[in-house]
């Protein structure tokens, strides 16, 4: 190895080439942090259409709404939300799922058009949950649409 470069690998005289490997590794992990934030704060849109990205980000999206679902079902199981609470924080947790996941803008159409649209599978759940949230004599279940509600959100693809 040539002493010029066996100098700058391993520093001048009295310097340990340890500052130079970890001023390298310091380096990469300001990269990698700024690319992780860069990515983290992209909107969904622009992450489905990135093909290194869109899996991560789709297990990532239904991890974190089916974690959502699970505790608005336990809450209500617990006796500390409504079967109406329920109902409304479950629909609003599929809505905003199927939004992040797919574009189509399920937050702000009714049943029919979503019964009619690619987001038909989550339909008769939707209307179900509707029925909590605003008939005080139904009788469905919430805890289990609240299960199923995850189910949905954990196999969507």
């Amino acid at each position: 190895m040539p002493d010029d470069l066996l100098e700058f690998v391993s520093g001048p005289p009295g310097y340990s080439a340890i500052w130079l490997w970890l001023g390298i590794a310091l380096l990469g992990a300001v990269i990698l942090w700024y690319t992780a934030v860069f990515v983290a704060t992209m909107p969904s849109d622009r992450l489905r259409r990135i093909p290194a990205v869109e899996e991560a980000h789709a297990r990532m999206l239904r991890r974190r709404f089916a974690g959502t679902a699970r505790d608005i079902t336990d809450r209500h199981r617990s006796g500390e939300i409504t079967a109406e609470q329920a109902g409304a924080d479950l629909s609003r947790t599929l809505r905003s799922f199927l939004h992040q996941a797919t574009g189509v803008r399920a937050q702000y159409m009714q049943v029919r058009a979503i019964a009619a649209s690619d987001l038909a599978a989550a339909a008769p759940l939707l209307e179900s949950l509707g029925s909590a949230q605003f008939d005080r004599a139904s009788t469905v279940d919430v805890g289990s649409l609240g299960d199923a509600t995850e189910e949905l959100i954990r196999s969507w693809t």
